[in-house]
């Protein structure tokens, strides 16, 4: 899986943050002219499944989330979105957070 390589630098990201809960980079495919991905480093395949216990990870990505988008200078302008399941638009099976500007 793309992201667990990306989590071990097995292969290489545009790192914008990391620390021992997720790690936020730089979308490979861009869909909009700055759009990057906060995901935990712990292996979660949907939203649909996750854990009560994984009720702080995913809360810790929001505010990561908020925080790179403040660092690449989007202040209050920008979509925060996690795709759930194929008819939801999700292609990689590992909960991610898209943050994109238009």
């Amino acid at each position: 899986m793309i992201f667990r390589k990306i989590i071990r630098k097995e292969i290489p990201a545009k790192i914008i943050f990391e620390d021992d809960q997720c790690i936020a980079f730089h979308d490979i495919s861009p869909q909009a002219p700055t759009h990057f991905l906060v995901i935990p480093k712990k292996h979660i395949s949907q939203i649909s499944v996750a854990e009560d216990d994984d009720e702080s990870l995913l809360g810790h990505l929001m505010i990561v989330g908020k925080k790179c988008a403040a660092h690449l200078g989007l202040k209050n302008y920008y979509r925060m979105v996690v795709n759930e399941g194929s008819d939801g638009g999700q292609s990689v099976y590992h909960v991610h957070l898209h943050l994109s500007m238009f």
